[in-house]
């Protein structure tokens, strides 16, 4: 059976982007799911001078091997002022030290949404020019604006934007 990784690049514990990563990956079939939670990985702010005097922490090495590990990734990436959150930002650059090429060509269906109407494009676009030169093989897309009008109970409940995510999960099936 296949492994699937679904996170959200957030540290929210209510995080929209966790609710929709789950979501989206639950409608993968037949395949093993493991949701990940960026709180679970104690990771100092990144840089030059600590890597070269502490190393690179177990964390940013055990999150390396669940990518490593998987044969799919689901990532829907929560939006700061139009950017990464600093968290996952984090943990990109000190896994990005351990290969950088991390996201190892894994299939992936990368995602974002928001309470606002843009649905984190902002964030999604920087993520589909920045992945592929780190790994990334983003096989599938999708924006879910307006979170909070469309997604109650667990689940979509705009038949267009269900429909449309249904068919990136297809697309991102097809290449697992």
């Amino acid at each position: 059976m296949k492994k699937i990784i679904a996170f959200a690049g957030s540290s929210s514990k209510t995080s929209i982007n966790k609710q929709l990563a789950v979501y989206a990956a639950n409608l993968v079939e037949g395949v093993e799911v493991t949701v990940l939670d960026l709180n679970d990985y104690n990771l100092p702010l990144y840089g030059i001078d600590l890597e070269n005097q502490k190393g690179i922490p177990d964390d940013a090495h055990k999150f390396f091997e669940q990518i490593q590990s998987s044969d799919g990734i689901v990532l829907s990436l929560a939006e700061h002022n139009g950017a990464y959150t600093t968290v996952f930002k984090n943990l990109f650059d000190w896994m990005s030290r351990i290969n950088g090429k991390l996201w190892l060509d894994k299939p992936m269906l990368l995602m974002a949404t928001s309470p606002g109407a843009r649905g984190g494009a902002s964030v999604l676009e920087i993520a589909k020019d920045r992945f592929p030169f780190n790994g990334g093989n983003i096989v599938a897309q999708f924006s879910l604006p307006s979170f909070n009008d469309n997604f109650k109970d667990g689940e979509i409940i705009t038949e267009a934007l269900k429909t449309s995510l249904i068919s990136q999960v297809k697309e991102f099936q097809k290449a697992l």
